[in-house]
């Protein structure tokens, strides 16, 4: 039991049998939400085993994209390297909201994860159950590829959709008063 409500578990389908989900909440809305997170999960799991590959979690790749981003840029000339490190400082943002939503000092995860990649650790990520830094690979914290790959992807096109410009439009550069003449 949990609070005042009662969990109920059927089980012993058949592998590879159908079953069905049961889900119950006070109000549509949250009927509405769990239907969805469902869905999300099972999509996650269907992308899995069509595509085995894993990444490891915990913020450990976006760390390791965002170290190998900052090491790029550190041998790039120009406004690219400043927009590499905008994005390698973006990637960082997942393992920080994660540290964040957990109630953690993210400022001080954080730097110790970006140390730790830098000092060659690299599946270090965080273990917010203890709230430090934890081997993703000891701890068995994987991701999908599929996912993540796509993750990553919309987010660059919708950054990309956002500094597109279509137009740039000048006008005229105003004559100074003394320009203009005495009344």
């Amino acid at each position: 039991m949990i609070g005042e409500d009662v969990l109920l578990r059927f089980s012993g389908v058949a592998l590879g049998e159908a079953c069905t989900i049961v889900i119950r909440g006070a109000t549509q809305q949250i009927i509405d939400e769990a239907e969805r997170s469902l869905h999300d999960a099972l999509c996650v799991l269907a992308a899995t085993v069509k595509e085995s590959r894993i990444v490891f979690g915990g913020g450990c790749s976006e760390t390791l994209m965002a170290v190998a981003v900052y090491k790029a840029a550190a041998n790039t000339a120009g406004k690219e390297a400043v927009a590499m490190e905008a994005f390698a400082r973006s990637l960082l943002q997942l393992p920080t909201i994660i540290a964040d939503n957990a109630g953690y000092d993210s400022a001080q995860l954080i730097s110790g994860l970006k140390a730790a990649h830098n000092s060659g650790k690299a599946t270090m990520g965080l273990n917010m159950e203890k709230g430090e830094l934890g081997d993703m690979l000891t701890l068995g914290i994987t991701e999908s590829f599929v996912v993540k790959r796509q993750v990553l992807l919309s987010a660059a096109e919708a950054a990309e959709m956002i500094l597109r410009v279509d137009n740039i439009i000048k006008a005229a550069p105003r004559k100074r008063v003394e320009d203009r003449g005495h009344c």
